[in-house]
């Protein structure tokens, strides 16, 4: 069973470089994304934004082709573009293509002009990314699983529902990694007392 495990994580890690659009996933947790048990979003959310991200992917592919090398990741409707495209006009044209996906409340076109990131790019970008998931672990302050990391070309997008003073940490841990050429935010901001809710154990009945 160890060899198998091995053989799928190294299966996922190819597929992750090879395209630069799958989250990296070690010992069977998500780096990429959060772990469901204490995701803050509601379940029928999260599957929401799984639907966009293949929807949205699909769509552009059928009407862009070469044209783009985008990846969609989605959070609490929040669609966020990454990548790069052949020109300005491709570029532009993504917003309506992700947002006319439904769902999506909002669109971030983060996408570059010009050729698609290289193989060893992608690796470093899974490098920076696994090592900011590991820094949120080891911060005592944060739940590591309410964060939503996206690296593309050493850029770091941070997503996730959390307060302003998660937010600052997080982007204070963030922006020491080396590697980082900056951080982008893309939080949808809390309250201290809508945290606490989420802290709350469920009820027993």
């Amino acid at each position: 069973m160890k060899k198998l495990s091995l053989t799928l994580t190294a299966a996922v890690l190819a597929s992750t470089l090879a395209t630069g659009c799958a989250p990296l996933i070690i010992g069977g947790a998500m780096v990429g994304g959060v772990s469901v048990a204490t995701d803050r979003r509601t379940s029928g959310t999260q599957l929401e934004d799984e639907t966009i991200e293949v929807k949205a992917g699909a769509r552009i592919r059928e009407r862009l082709g070469e044209k783009v090398h985008a990846t969609v990741n989605s959070y609490n409707r929040v669609a966020l573009v990454t990548g790069e495209a052949t020109t300005e006009e491709a570029r532009a044209a993504l917003d309506g293509i992700v947002g006319g996906v439904e769902n999506v409340s909002k669109v971030l076109n983060e996408v570059a002009i010009g050729p698609a990131s290289s193989l060893s790019s992608r690796s470093n970008d899974v490098v920076i990314q696994g090592k900011v998931k590991a820094k949120l672990i080891d911060a005592r302050d944060l739940l590591s699983n309410a964060f939503y990391i996206v690296v593309e070309r050493g850029n770091v997008y941070l997503m996730g529902r959390v307060t302003e003073r998660e937010a600052d940490r997080a982007t204070e841990i963030a922006r020491q990694i080396s590697g980082v050429n900056k951080v982008v935010k893309a939080f949808e901001i809390i309250s201290e007392d809508e945290l606490a809710r989420y802290s709350k154990p469920p009820v027993q009945r």
